[in-house]
């Protein structure tokens, strides 16, 4: 097979959770510029309407849908919309993620609520549409991590600035989210549904300038990754040209833990 039809999505059917994010509207626009059919789901319709106007201006297939990954009846509905309306589903990225804690310090129920969006609920959807790709004869599921699920917080990289400490649950979601990459990959293989994940670094956001400084030091390609980077990671996993990689972590970092 052609090198270019192994990377395209045409006539797929594509669903990103939180498209509307920092990472999340760079693989709505790297899907759909495969040629996917792309849904973007989430709570926050306007906003992921808004994300996607310029893009389906340009010819882009992307629709926004509702869904509330942490209620299991709005999952349910999602799926049963995504079969009624597009008859398949072929490739989920799983990318939504509720980041209520600010800090070490912030209060309790704040990692309740994290642990109810980011692990039950991504378990949740994650199964459902698992199922609805394994009913439509298999695909790819790409699961968003990060390098802070591989790795400790560099907390060098908040020295000077205001920033605090970075959040826990966050971390303990990635990590879980990275494992669960592995579990799948041999759960759901009898079903043809091929799972992997991305650990990105951070994505240019117009942090602090002495964050920047300290962070970009440390990264041989000398910067945070901006909106490009990681979509042609994505659509590698998302497509026939990683057939053969299942259960895998791309660490998408730029080197800074070479």
């Amino acid at each position: 097979m052609h090198v270019k039809e192994l990377l395209s999505l045409k006539n797929k059917v594509c669903l990103i959770t939180g498209g509307e994010g920092k990472y999340g509207r760079c693989i709505t626009e790297a899907l759909a510029e495969a040629d996917a059919k792309v849904i973007t789901a989430s709570p926050f319709v306007d906003d992921a309407n808004k994300v996607i106007g310029e893009m389906i201006k340009h010819g882009l297939d992307i629709t926004a849908m509702y869904v509330d990954q942490a209620d299991h009846t709005s999952v349910l509905k999602l799926k049963d919309e995504i079969k009624a309306k597009f008859g398949r589903l072929d490739v989920f990225v799983n990318n939504a993620v509720l980041r209520p804690m600010k800090t070490y310090t912030s209060p309790i129920e704040q990692f309740t609520e994290s642990m109810r969006v980011n692990a039950t609920g991504m378990f949740d959807i994650t199964r459902e549409m698992a199922d609805l790709i394994a009913q439509s004869g298999g695909g790819s599921i790409v699961n968003i991590c990060s390098m802070m699920g591989m790795f400790g917080p560099d907390l060098t990289n908040y020295e000077g600035t205001d920033m605090g400490n970075p959040p826990p649950d966050y971390f303990f979601h990635k990590g879980g989210m990275f494992t669960m990459t592995r579990y799948l990959c041999r759960v759901l293989a009898d079903k043809k549904v091929r799972v992997n994940s991305i650990s990105p670094g951070g994505i240019f956001a117009n942090q602090p300038e002495q964050f920047l400084k300290n962070y970009t030091k440390k990264v041989p390609v000398g910067r945070m990754a901006n909106n490009d980077d990681i979509k042609g990671t994505v659509v590698f996993l998302a497509s026939q040209a990683s057939a053969y990689i299942n259960g895998e972590n791309i660490l998408m970092d730029g080197g800074m833990h070479a």
